[in-house]
C-alpha cells in the first residue's frame, strides 16, 4: 500500500533530512548573495547623495542620503531576519539527525550535521560541542530575529551612512564654517 512506511523507515527519515538540511543551507547561502547587492545599492546611492550635496550645494542632499541609508537598513534587516528563520529548522534536523546517527568515538558522542549548533560556541564559556544538540525555545527564535537589524556585518555600511549624513545635514542647517554656503 502507498501509505505504508518504507521498510527501513529510519533511513528513509535520515535520506529526506539531509536532502531538506543542504536544500535549507543552499537558500541560506544564496540570502548572502542579494544581502551583498543591497548593502551594495545602499553605498551605491547614499555616496552619491553625499556627493550630490556638496556638487549641487544643497543639504537636502545630505538628508537624502541618510533616508536611503535607513531604507537599505530596514530592507537588509528584513531580508536577514527572513535567512535566519531557516535557522530553527536546520537545528531541528541536527537534532533530529543527533537522535539518529550520534555514535561513541572514543570520549565524545559526535552525529552530523551540527553546523547551527557549532554557531553557539564561540570559544569561551563551557565547551557545548559535546552536549547534546537541543531545540531553539520560541523565546530564543524571537530574540535572535529581534538582533538582526542589530548585528554588526547587518548594520554596517548602512549606520555609517545614515550618522553622516544626518551630522552633514545637521551641520549645513546650523552653518557650520565649511558648509555655510550650501544651501537648503
Amino acid at each position: 500500500d502507498a501509505l505504508d512506511p518504507p521498510v527501513n523507515a529510519a533511513d528513509a527519515l535520515r535520506k529526506d533530512l539531509g536532502t531538506e538540511y543542504y536544500a535549507l543551507m543552499r537558500a541560506v547561502a544564496e540570502f548572502d548573495g542579494r544581502l551583498m547587492i543591497v548593502k551594495g545599492w545602499s553605498v551605491t546611492l547614499s555616496l552619491a547623495g553625499l556627493g550630490l550635496g556638496f556638487q549641487q550645494g544643497h543639504y537636502a542632499f545630505f538628508a537624502l542620503a541618510s533616508g536611503t541609508a535607513l531604507a537599505f537598513w530596514f530592507i537588509d534587516g528584513t531580508m536577514k531576519r527572513h535567512q535566519m528563520r531557516y535557522y530553527p529548522r536546520m537545528r531541528d534536523i541536527e537534532v533530529a539527525a543527533f537522535h539518529l546517527n550520534h555514535l561513541q568515538l572514543g570520549d565524545q558522542t559526535v552525529s552530523s550535521p551540527e553546523v547551527d549548533w557549532y554557531w553557539k560556541f564561540a570559544g569561551k564559556g563551557p565547551d557545548i560541542r559535546l552536549d547534546t544538540p537541543r531545540r531553539r525555545t520560541p523565546e530564543e527564535i524571537r530574540k535572535l530575529l529581534g538582533k538582526a537589524p542589530w548585528m554588526v556585518h547587518v548594520l554596517l555600511p548602512h549606520a555609517v551612512a545614515v550618522v553622516l549624513g544626518l551630522v552633514l545635514f545637521v551641520c549645513a542647517l546650523a552653518e557650520v564654517p565649511g558648509l555655510d554656503q550650501l544651501e537648503p
